[in-house]
């Protein structure tokens, strides 16, 4: 299929929640289905992706960025999208496809035009009065670039034909959450929720990438994924947990196995690995958690190997202003502790422009997979510093195309310069097709 087939294709696909939805009276990015409540409710209420109809429970300082994990409220509306009403019913849909061009450098880099895409649809209404139901699903057509991915200089983990995938990021799979949640207010100013489906997020790390404000228009992924958020897609989650207005204490069992190279279909379910998970939100400005998780044979190449991982992760949003700090450590069992560190941030300086920014610094063992190299299962520490700049252009109510670009450069030691070149430079274009904020 050639580039511009599959970006119409996709298009098209991101289209559709419009179209269908359109149908219907927009009802605004935070409304609710039920009466506005009392002030003293209504503090960022619904601002979050999840945001549940007639929430009259726990009012965090947050809003529901992935899976369960929290970011500040203050971010507003990051996937505010389309509502609509059934019943009792709130339906909404969001969305976005953006192509991209990159050239990576050095030796090791390679050239492609790509397109990323993910939408998705909720549903939610009320359990009589203390009580609430979320349906979701999150769909991506990102299979259609192939089991290789996308290249990113400096990225390594999971499988295309056998073989490792370094230097390049896979592709998400075509399910990337069907998932259900419950919230039962259970006294004054605190809530329990259960969470889980067959594809979904364990409560392990910050929120994925592609649902942080302060990634907002990083077209790579972070080289650190599979050290933070690799589990944002995994067949088989339950997760259990209470929140108050600054506190969320949350638990999950999950399959610990990264999704196989077979993006359209489903992997089996199981329930083999475990994680536990504290959020401080002590104002709408501030996120903060931290993590733990056992994983079950994660990765394909390292059958014989759990992880313990472990995340800490600071988020702050203030005005157009969102910005992230995180540290993981990844513990092979047997093996090494290999760490990472990921700071990012997106100021939007008004409603048309926006400068944004990521640095990396990971100890990586896996950049030279196969068994006969010399540096096979070396960590080498590497570090990439990325920076670029967005311009948003309304098309319609909650439709915006944005263009823009970034450059990214790399350290590194001395001893991987013969297979990356002294000083690599990339170079990324993009054009992001938004639903929603």
């Amino acid at each position: 299929m050639t580039y511009r087939t599959t970006l119409a294709a996709l298009l098209a696909a991101t289209a559709l929640p419009v179209a269908a939805a359109a149908q219907d009276h927009d009802h605004g990015q935070h409304a609710t289905p039920a009466p506005a409540p009392a002030p003293a409710q209504t503090d960022h209420q619904h601002h979050g992706e999840h945001a549940m109809p007639e929430d009259k429970g726990a009012k965090p300082n947050a809003q529901i960025a992935s899976g369960t994990a929290l970011l500040p409220a203050a971010e507003g509306g990051q996937h505010g999208g389309l509502h609509a009403m059934a019943g009792d019913w709130m339906l909404m849909a969001h969305g976005y496809a953006w192509g991209a061009v990159t050239s990576q450098g050095g030796p090791r880099g390679d050239d492609m035009a790509f397109v990323q895409s993910m939408g998705m649809v909720t549903a939610s209404r009320p359990l009589g009065n203390a009580a609430r139901i979320e349906l979701r699903g999150m769909f991506s057509l990102d299979p259609l670039m192939g089991k290789r991915g996308y290249p990113n200089l400096f990225a390594a983990g999971e499988t295309a034909n056998g073989r490792a995938l370094v230097d390049r990021q896979h592709p998400h799979d075509l399910f990337m959450e069907l998932a259900a949640r419950v919230e039962v207010d259970v006294a004054d100013g605190a809530t329990a929720f259960l969470y889980g489906g067959p594809v979904g997020e364990p409560a392990l790390g910050p929120p994925a990438f592609m649902h942080r404000r302060s990634a907002r228009y990083q077209t790579m992924s972070p080289i650190a994924h599979h050290w933070f958020d690799s589990t944002h897609i995994t067949y088989g989650v339950v997760t259990a947990g209470v929140r108050t207005r600054a506190f969320q204490l949350e638990g999950s069992v999950f399959k610990g196995r990264e999704p196989d190279e077979e993006r359209w279909g489903f992997d089996p379910i199981k329930l083999d690995s475990w994680s536990l998970r504290a959020t401080f939100t002590p104002s709408p400005n501030w996120a903060m958690q931290v993590s733990h998780g056992r994983l079950e044979s994660p990765e394909a190449l390292h059958g014989g190997n759990d992880e313990a991982r472990t995340t800490a992760s600071v988020h702050y949003a203030r005005g157009g202003l969102s910005a992230t700090l995180a540290w993981s450590a990844k513990n092979r069992i047997p093996g090494d502790t290999l760490s990472a560190w990921v700071a990012e941030a997106n100021w939007d300086i008004d409603a048309r422009h926006s400068i944004f920014g990521r640095a990396e610094l990971v100890r990586n063992d896996e950049l030279f997979p196969e068994h006969s190299h010399p540096l096979h299962d070396q960590p080498f520490r590497v570090a990439r510093f990325e920076g670029g700049y967005a311009y948003r252009i309304p098309l319609a109510d909650k439709v915006t195309l944005a263009l823009g670009g970034s450059v990214a450069a790399y350290a590194k030691p001395a001893a991987l310069d013969p297979y990356y070149g002294e000083r690599p430079v990339s170079g990324t274009a993009f054009a992001k097709l938004t639903l929603g904020d």
